[in-house]
């Protein structure tokens, strides 16, 4: 990963979580020349986009604690601290809807809402 990408405030990832990842594969591929690395998990297959040689955003099946979800993209921002910047978001009035956790080999991430109910992930990088 790009050094610049793993610094406090940066938007450095974008990931689609989705009821048809061969569907979105397909979509994505034709309309904007992606192509795919599917990675099995534990319990899940990560698909990664790539677009001139480099990773570009994550696919994945929704999870079973998603719920009704509809499918939709997610960014991520980079904290110094997710666990610190997940506590301010609260006091400044937002919400916690995915607490802090680890992604192995990756880092750790929270999914919150600002005030006004839109969604962003933030995620510490190893």
């Amino acid at each position: 990963m790009d050094p610049k990408l793993k610094k406090h405030g940066v938007i450095s990832w974008s990931e689609l979580t989705t009821s048809d990842v061969d569907a979105a594969k397909t979509f994505y591929g034709k309309l904007f020349g992606w192509s795919f690395e599917d990675m099995p998990m534990e319990g899940m297959t990560y698909t990664m986009a790539r677009a001139d040689g480099g990773e570009v955003a994550g696919i994945m099946t929704l999870p079973p604690e998603a719920g009704s979800m509809p499918p939709a993209w997610t960014t991520y921002v980079t904290v110094d601290d997710v666990d610190a910047a997940a506590k301010m978001a609260v006091a400044l009035g937002g919400q916690i809807f995915v607490p802090p956790q680890d992604i192995p080999e990756v880092g750790r991430f929270c999914v919150i809402s600002d005030p006004q109910g839109a969604f962003i992930s933030m995620i510490t990088y190893l």
